[in-house]
């Protein structure tokens, strides 16, 4: 007993900071770092982490309040990530609020602190980390790269807003700037999208009205804008939300890093992408909350997408979590296609084709790699990477165990099958976008429950897939979408306002085969704004059962003649069991391309089919 206790005063005497087991406690209070100070704590934060490196295990412990980081004294290092990197040749170096660097059993104790930021920064990132945790943080800018202000009164040729006070701009010569720390926009990138409170629902708006007329400003934060506003969507009331759509940062980067928890986070605003996890395993989320602090009065939180995974593997976990308030996507989940330039024996060169995604270790040696063709999208052959060699930013050289199959044409793509993850989307609510809520390409087993799609404007669940526009990868073999609720979703996609889309991108077919496949659809209470519920093409094994469907008439889309299922190039469809509505409009089942004894449902005069 007496050596196991001075073992423990020694170890307790070791470095900085306490220990505890063997732990190491840093507390940021030792470092400086007080709560509410409005102090840079950025330079006390990188001590901090270099302490914690020297451990084999650490809690950095966070002081609650308020703490601010300014760029001055944060590292800074140059990051490629996925849908994220500009086509120039602009420098790719970000700043990073908390860095992480090769460590690993590190846990982040946020104790709700607020971390506010000062000019673009990345608010977070893990880098070949390993074991790590994040809990009980808080994330926002000083001021967002998003401006918002409310339509108060509008004409034919004037709009009255008031500005959010979280908005600077500048008027000169009666045209405005809206700018932020070490940034302004530039006006011809500026992409708008309007949210209506009435409905909770947001919209695409155009900007150029604002651009062309001219400014006044009777009163701060009280601007007149002169111009043609004849035909603009948005009405009094309306909160328009803008932004300079150039990608040069994002929240939080996982970056190649193993067993990431993130544990009751919010982000208040995230500049660029959001949470950005590429080629990482094993990622947990649970009680996200992605949505503006209620005192700013703000309605985006998410310049583009609220969570996005490329290329990760192991296991996603999304629970418990709201995601309110982006410009964009709420979750996606995928691969990336990389098109085949060149083929020599078991020699191929692969490049990146989306000019938002590249210089990406994509393959390591060992990885599983599929052959696919461009136009069906369907796998023809498979082999195992022996080595990857760069050949530049854009283009890698993979030695393969076998020669590249006989039938690889031009244009077609290989997809790495080892970074594909299982994945469970459990017990979350979507709302107040004006596109998808969840993307979804996996070839493993994929589950989507208990969770809440509200007014989501485009579908509440997309399963893509492509090979020529955004590469996004792969084929489903294994989903299961049960118990949740999509209410009135699909409202930006009318007349195709179907909640949930099956639907890569191709349109050449062949005969028995399909893109995806097994995929149940039980269980579900649908809410529609209009008829169509389910867009499904080449796709295998479709069961659509025990789900009740409420809609009707609707005063948003009263001429609507889309089907309420509408299968392409599908087989073994089965549509049984369902509860509609009494007011529902006809049911009309459209095949196209596909054979009526592909569709199963149940007793026919409830259905009315149509087979083009």
């Amino acid at each position: 007993m007496l050596k196991i206790y001075l073992s423990l005063m020694i170890l307790g005497s070791i470095g900085s900071g306490n220990w505890t087991y063997g732990q190491k406690i840093i507390d940021l209070r030792d470092y400086g770092v007080l709560p509410n100070s409005f102090e840079n704590a950025s330079p006390a934060i990188v001590r901090a982490l270099n302490d914690a490196a020297v451990a084999d295990s650490a809690v950095i412990r966070f002081p609650g309040g308020r703490i601010d980081l300014w760029p001055t004294g944060a590292p800074a290092k140059e990051y490629y990530v996925s849908n994220t990197t500009e086509p120039d040749s602009l420098s790719k170096v970000k700043t990073v609020g908390i860095l992480l660097n090769g460590l690993k059993n590190i846990t982040l104790e946020g104790n709700g602190t607020l971390l506010m930021v000062h000019g673009k920064m990345v608010h977070l990132v893990l880098d070949h980390c390993r074991n790590i945790k994040v809990k009980g943080l808080r994330f926002d800018y000083e001021r967002p790269t998003m401006s918002e202000m409310e339509v108060v009164k509008m004409t034919d040729t004037t709009v009255t807003v008031q500005v959010n006070p979280d908005s600077r701009y500048w008027i000169q010569n009666r045209k405005i700037t809206w700018y932020g720390d070490g940034w302004k926009s530039k006006p011809k990138r500026i992409h708008m999208v309007y949210y209506r409170p009435s409905l909770e629902t947001m919209y695409y708006g155009k900007y150029r009205p604002f651009n062309s007329g001219k400014v006044y400003e009777p009163t701060p934060g009280k601007l007149i804008f002169k111009g043609d506003f004849l035909n603009s969507e948005f009405q009094e009331g309306d909160i328009l939300t803008f932004r300079d759509v150039y990608r040069d940062c994002l929240g939080i980067l996982n970056n190649y890093s193993q067993n990431i928890v993130l544990k009751d986070i919010y982000m208040h605003y995230m500049h660029g992408m959001g949470i950005v996890s590429q080629f990482s395993k094993n990622i947990h989320i649970n009680n996200f909350r992605g949505k503006p602090r209620k005192e700013s009065g703000r309605t985006i939180a998410a310049f583009a997408d609220f969570l996005h995974f490329s290329g990760c593997y192991g296991k996603i976990t999304v629970e418990n979590s709201l995601f309110s308030g982006s410009h964009d996507d709420d979750i996606n989940i995928h691969g990336t296609h990389l098109r085949i330039s060149e083929s020599n024996g078991h020699l191929i060169k692969v490049r990146f084709m989306h000019e938002q995604t590249w210089n990406l270790d994509a393959f390591e040696k060992g990885d599983s790699i599929a052959f696919v063709d461009n136009k069906t999208l369907l796998t023809y052959g498979d082999a195992i990477v022996r080595s990857v060699g760069k050949i530049s930013k854009r283009e890698l050289q993979l030695e393969l165990d076998r020669p590249a199959p006989k039938e690889l044409r031009e244009k077609h793509c290989v997809e790495n099958l080892t970074k594909t993850p299982e994945v469970v989307i459990r017990n979350n609510r979507f709302e107040h976008t004006n596109t998808r809520g969840l993307l979804l390409t996996s070839r493993r087993k994929a589950i989507v429950e208990d969770n809440v799609f509200f007014r989501t404007g485009m579908h509440a669940i997309l399963i893509a897939d492509d090979c020529n526009y955004w590469y996004e990868s792969g084929p489903v073999t294994d989903v299961t979408i049960r118990n949740n609720q999509f209410i009135q979703c699909g409202y930006n996609s009318y007349p195709d306002t179907y909640p949930i889309a099956i639907m890569p991108e191709t349109h050449t077919f062949l005969k028995n085969r399909y893109v995806h496949k097994n995929i149940r659809i039980t269980g579900n209470e649908f809410t529609l704004f209009a008829p169509p519920l389910l867009f499904a093409r080449s796709a295998r094994n479709i069961i659509f059962t025990e789900n009740e469907i409420n809609g009707g008439p609707s005063p948003y889309f009263p001429n609507s003649t889309k089907p309420v299922f509408f299968l392409e190039h599908c087989t073994g469809v089965r549509i049984k069991n369902n509860r509609f509505k009494d007011s529902f409009p006809e049911r009309i089942i459209e095949l196209k391309y596909m054979d009526k004894d592909g569709v199963d449902y149940g007793s026919k005069t409830k259905f009315k089919l149509i087979n083009n």
